[in-house]
């Protein structure tokens, strides 16, 4: 299991109703790498600045399979920051404050024993960094990337570019919507899937999400989560539990991606209880299959 993750490490501040967390360990490879833990070894490629505080990144350190080798500490730079507040209505964040910092620089280096990594998830930031890196790696098997709106909107044409390289895209449900002007999200799904190699998974926050893949659509159920405390974070773990799951079976036909769904599904389910990694640093595996068989209980019929 060749897994690799390239994408932000962050310093947070989270508002929600629940509570708050202050300068918080976050970052999209963050959440990605301690879900996809859960299934096997992942290797992390990212960058902080010098200013990230000592024995800031130990849950990742402490944890066996997550490989660090692909982490630069950066002389002279300053670490991702990001503050966002939640409202009532836990669907709905506003962004207060964002510093890029490094995240504006070069990108990071895939370390050489890393360029063999077969199952690449590009975790959301500019395309053409994207792209940089994805040309940094020998033939991978499977490479996935994830999106925002910002890109869409500023950076369509090195998006397009990138559609064309990968065999599966992860994008939310107004995103669909945005990057293919359809309010019809089926249609909108189809038409994505076209654009590149294999499939498109589009998801709809606690509604659940729709494979796209061979001109069909698979719909999957959300997790019914009666505890929402802090949902940062939770797309990340979502494609994380998926990847890995990918990566340990080795099996990616229509089949094998609803099953890792189902495991994205309920591996964020369990993220979103808590701030930051807390509830997941407290999780099993063992916990999370448990949820997985309460999950298909729940979507049979």
């Amino acid at each position: 299991m060749k897994l690799l993750v390239t994408g932000s490490i962050g310093i947070d501040t989270v508002e929600a109703p629940s509570g708050k967390a202050v300068d918080a360990l976050g970052g999209s490879s963050i959440y990605f790498s301690y879900a996809a833990s859960f299934f096997g070894p992942v290797r992390l490629v990212g960058v902080v600045g010098d200013d990230c505080p000592a024995g800031f990144l130990k849950p990742l350190e402490d944890n066996p399979n997550i490989d660090l080798a692909g982490l630069e500490v950066r002389e002279g730079s300053q670490t991702f920051r990001w503050h966002g507040r939640y409202h009532d209505d836990i669907n709905v964040r506003d962004t207060i404050e964002v510093d890029l910092n490094v995240l504006e620089e070069v990108g990071p280096q895939i370390p050489e024993p890393f360029l063999d990594s077969e199952y690449v998830f590009l975790a959301n930031t500019h395309p053409g960094l994207q792209m940089e890196l994805l040309g940094q790696l020998s033939g991978p098997k499977l490479v996935v990337a994830d999106t925002m709106d910002l890109w869409i909107r500023t950076e369509r044409e090195a998006l397009d570019a990138l559609l064309e390289r990968i065999d599966g895209f992860v994008l939310n449900d107004s995103e669909a919507k945005l990057l293919t002007e359809k309010y019809n999200l089926i249609e909108a799904g189809l038409e994505i899937a076209r654009m590149v190699r294999r499939f498109v998974i589009v998801k709809k926050g606690e509604h659940g999400s729709i494979l796209f893949m061979e001109g069909k659509a698979y719909p999957l159920p959300g997790y019914p989560a009666g505890t929402v405390v802090d949902p940062t974070g939770a797309g990340d773990c979502y494609a994380g539990a998926m990847m890995g799951h990918l990566a340990a079976t080795g099996a990616t036909d229509a089949l094998a991606l609803r099953e890792a769904i189902a495991y994205g599904t309920v591996t964020a389910s369990i993220e979103l209880e808590d701030f930051s990694l807390t509830r997941l640093m407290g999780t099993t595996r063992e916990d999370i299959d448990k949820r997985l068989a309460e999950y298909r209980e729940l979507a049979r019929f």
